[in-house]
C-alpha cells in the first residue's frame, strides 16, 4: 500500500476522531498527517514525511488550538440569542415568583419565574437575568 493512502487514512481517523471528541487536539494532527501524504504523493521519502507530519503537528497544535480555544469562549457583548440576555437586567412588569410573572428585557416582555422558589418579586423591581428556560427568563434580585 502507498505511504500516501496510510497517511490520508490516518488524517480521516484523525479528523473522525476529532468530530466525536471536539478536544481540538486530533483535528490539528489530521491536519498534518494529510499534509504528510501530499509529500508522500509528491514522492519523498518515509524520513521527510515523518518530519513533515512532526512540524506540522507542532505548528497546527501551537497555532490553531489556541485560536480555536479563544473563539471557544464568547464574550457577553459578542452571543446572540437568549444567550446575550443572561446577565442582563429586567424591570419587573408583574409580580414574579415560583409560579410566574412578567418582565421587560430590553424593549421586549417575558414571561418570568424567580430563580429561588421563595422569593417573590414586585412590580417595578429591578432583577437580573439568571437563565432562559425556553420562553421564560429566570430572574433574581
Amino acid at each position: 500500500m502507498p505511504a500516501w493512502v496510510v497517511w490520508a487514512v490516518a488524517a480521516a481517523v484523525l479528523a473522525a476522531g476529532e468530530a466525536a471528541t471536539a478536544g481540538l487536539v486530533l483535528g490539528p494532527l489530521a491536519i498534518a498527517a494529510a499534509i504528510a501524504a501530499i509529500i508522500a504523493a509528491a514522492g519523498a521519502g518515509a524520513a521527510i514525511q515523518i518530519v513533515a507530519f512532526i512540524v506540522a503537528s507542532i505548528a497546527t497544535l501551537g497555532i490553531l488550538r489556541p485560536i480555536a480555544k479563544r473563539h471557544l469562549k464568547v464574550p457577553p457583548h459578542m452571543r446572540t440569542g437568549t444567550a446575550a440576555l443572561i446577565g442582563t437586567s429586567a424591570t419587573v412588569l408583574e409580580q414574579v415568583d415560583r409560579d410566574g410573572g412578567r418582565v421587560k428585557i430590553g424593549g421586549e416582555i417575558w414571561s418570568a419565574r424567580s430563580y429561588d422558589e421563595d422569593q417573590v418579586i414586585e412590580p417595578g423591581d429591578r432583577v437580573e437575568v439568571l437563565k432562559i428556560d425556553g420562553a421564560t427568563a429566570l430572574v433574581a434580585k
